[in-house]
C-alpha cells in the first residue's frame, strides 16, 4: 500500500473535475478524497502501487473535455488507512485557480430543453458541467 497527494493545476474547477476524480479513483478502487482549493485541486489517493499509477495516468488522459491539466504535482505521503475515496470541502486559501469560460449549451442539454415530455423543458438556466 501507498499513499500520494496530487496537486493538479490548470482548468480543473468549474468542469467536473473532482465528481471525475471521484468515479476514477472508484474504478482503481482507491481510497483518500478530493478538494479544491485556491489554487487548483488536491488528491490524497492510498491503495497498490499499480493502480496509483493507472490513476494518476487518468488524472490527465481522461480529464473531462472542458478540464485542462496544466501540471500535476505528485508527493508521496505516509498511508493513513482510508476505507473509501471521498469528494472533501474545497478549503479557502490563497492562490490564483483558472475558471473556464462560458461556453455554448451542449448538445444533451439542448435535447432536454427542447423535450416537451423532459421536466427540464424549456428551463432558461439549464446548463451541465460540459456546458
Amino acid at each position: 500500500m501507498e499513499r500520494r497527494r496530487f496537486r493538479v493545476t490548470g482548468v480543473v474547477q468549474g468542469v467536473g473535475f473532482r465528481p471525475f476524480v471521484y468515479g476514477l479513483a472508484a474504478r482503481h478502487e482507491l481510497a483518500g478524497f478530493v478538494l479544491n482549493d485556491g489554487s487548483g485541486v488536491v488528491v490524497e489517493a492510498e491503495g497498490p502501487r499499480d493502480a496509483l499509477d493507472r490513476f494518476a495516468a487518468g488524472l490527465c488522459e481522461e480529464a473531462p473535455p472542458l478540464a485542462r491539466v496544466d501540471d500535476v504535482e505528485t508527493t508521496s505521503i505516509p498511508v493513513v488507512g482510508d476505507a473509501a475515496f471521498s469528494i472533501a470541502r474545497s478549503e479557502g486559501a490563497s492562490g490564483s485557480a483558472l475558471i473556464p469560460a462560458d461556453v455554448a449549451t451542449c448538445a444533451e442539454c439542448l435535447s432536454e430543453l427542447l423535450d416537451p415530455a423532459n421536466r427540464r423543458f424549456r428551463y432558461p438556466f439549464i446548463n451541465c458541467t460540459q456546458c
